[in-house]
């Protein structure tokens, strides 16, 4: 949807996810990305910025893109930057969740980055705050991945200019995927014509025509037919219980991006995916490395929002009263 006269900038006192966020403020996110991208690219890549504050990264789950960039993004801003695992805290010993955050709290950070295997666990880090200190959500069980959609987001308007009126399908196993649901959010309400979801039955919530407001294809070819952007997603093997594909040669064969498959898109069609990628299980490496593809420029793209998110969150509340 386009901002309305109600749809204002305002920043959330946390990014929990994009369910809610409004237009407005996605794109004030995206543009100070977009003025951030051109110092990724420069010569001097540091700013001062967040010179003072500090940045917990909380990683709970293994990452490689989403902990390196959230690093990386605090230190070219100028923070502080303190990493810690679940096998480096103190929750081995027994301390509870909140107990962690709120001894977290007191040495009085300006941001805590988390990702956690639990749904709702930064939501509930967050209602434990009483300081200034926000709570950016690095990805929580299969509910949200906001800065992953933010930079899907980038990436996309870097190639192809307004979110509006595009057709976009989301390929895979949208089950367990944090990552589609912020997309489908994030979407929404940038005013996409139309989000496909492909995949068989059992990688698609039962719900999803009706509570996220999405077109349902269980065959790939006819979903594909004509969209402007494709989103391939990992099928997350991790969190599958039971026999969701008869086998992974046979789920590459129904629902693999080959290029045939391309072909049935958009002429100028973008190939997306958030990584880790299984070539031939999910995407072909003729794809992966393909013209389309925009993988790449998402990994670059991310290093870009998480210090517009960083900023603005850091910045924004640095000044506040504790409540």
């Amino acid at each position: 949807m386009s901002p309305t006269e109600t749809d204002t900038a305002e920043l959330p006192r946390h990014l929990l996810g994009l369910e809610g966020v409004s237009a407005a403020t996605i794109n004030r996110i995206l543009d100070e990305a977009s003025a951030f991208r051109e110092l990724v690219d420069g010569a001097d890549k540091k700013t001062a910025a967040l010179k003072g504050r500090t940045v917990i990264n909380l990683f709970f789950e293994a990452s490689t893109r989403t902990r390196t960039s959230f690093e990386l993004a605090g230190k070219r801003l100028s923070a502080d930057v303190i990493n810690i695992s679940a096998s480096a805290s103190s929750l081995q010993k027994g301390e509870t969740w909140l107990d962690t955050v709120r001894t977290l709290e007191a040495m009085t950070p300006d941001a805590l980055v988390i990702r956690h295997p639990d749904s709702g666990a930064p939501h509930l880090a967050a209602r434990a705050l009483s300081s200034h200190c926000a709570v950016i959500n690095a990805g929580d069980g299969t509910h949200e991945h906001p800065t992953q959609a933010l930079l899907d987001v980038l990436t996309i308007q870097h190639h192809k200019g307004p979110i509006e009126g595009l057709k976009v399908a989301i390929v895979g196993d949208v089950a367990h995927s944090r990552v589609a649901r912020s997309q489908i959010h994030a979407l929404h309400t940038l005013g996409a014509a139309e989000i496909r979801l492909i995949g068989p039955k059992t990688l698609i919530p039962a719900e999803a025509e009706s509570a996220l407001g999405v077109q349902v294809f269980a065959d790939a070819d006819a979903g594909l037919e004509g969209v402007d952007v494709i989103i391939m997603l990992r099928m997350q093997l991790e969190r599958i219980r039971g026999a969701a594909v008869p086998s992974q040669r046979e789920y590459f064969r129904l629902y693999g991006l080959d290029p045939v498959r391309v072909g049935r898109a958009a002429d100028d069609v973008l190939v997306m995916h958030p990584g880790p990628m299984n070539r031939g299980v999910e995407i072909a490496s003729e794809v992966a490395d393909g013209p389309y593809s925009v993988i790449l420029p998402q990994v670059t793209n991310g290093l870009a929002i998480r210090m517009a998110v960083l900023n603005l969150l850091a910045q924004e509340r640095q000044q506040e009263p504790a409540q």
